[in-house]
């Protein structure tokens, strides 16, 4: 059995395909960045193109990537994968933010230090600044930490 060479696209040039089953397969879009973004950017449809491309693993819509931060830097002419992107970041690293513990009608808050960064629902370490423990909570929103659930 022959296998048949398939360049993707010219933005995709350094990859060579060998599959018989590409060859008879016809091309999908796939994203690309049109221009290098670094990491911890919040995309905009300009920073990103559609290619004909069987990529795996790569987004496929611009709609779908759109708003959201970029992880690592995207190279100009490059696939954007699925791991390359995800929800911004509501919490930074070393930022001071509400701590929340509910429990019915009662709510404690205390000031904390976030020791990580990350994006709503998401888990963060945070130092109680009044004790100095560290505990885990739940970002519920930009600056809130939500604790013991």
């Amino acid at each position: 059995m022959t296998q048949t060479p398939i360049i993707p696209s010219a933005a995709l040039a350094g990859a060579l395909l060998f599959s018989p089953v590409l060859a008879t397969q016809t091309l999908a879009e796939t994203l690309v960045a049109a221009r290098t973004v670094t990491a911890r950017t919040i995309l905009a449809a300009t920073d990103v193109s559609l290619v004909e491309a069987q990529v795996g693993g790569a987004h496929r819509r611009i709609e779908d990537v759109v708003g959201l931060e970029t992880r690592v830097t995207l190279y100009a002419g490059r696939p954007v994968n699925v791991g390359d992107v995800g929800p911004p970041a509501l919490i930074e690293r070393n930022e001071i933010v509400t701590l929340r513990f509910r429990s019915g009608a009662l709510v404690i808050e205390t000031d904390g230090r976030a020791l990580d960064r990350a994006a709503a629902g998401r888990g963060v370490r945070v130092m109680n600044l009044g004790s100095r423990a560290v505990v885990v909570g739940r970002v519920a929103g930009p600056g809130i930490v939500e604790v013991g659930q």
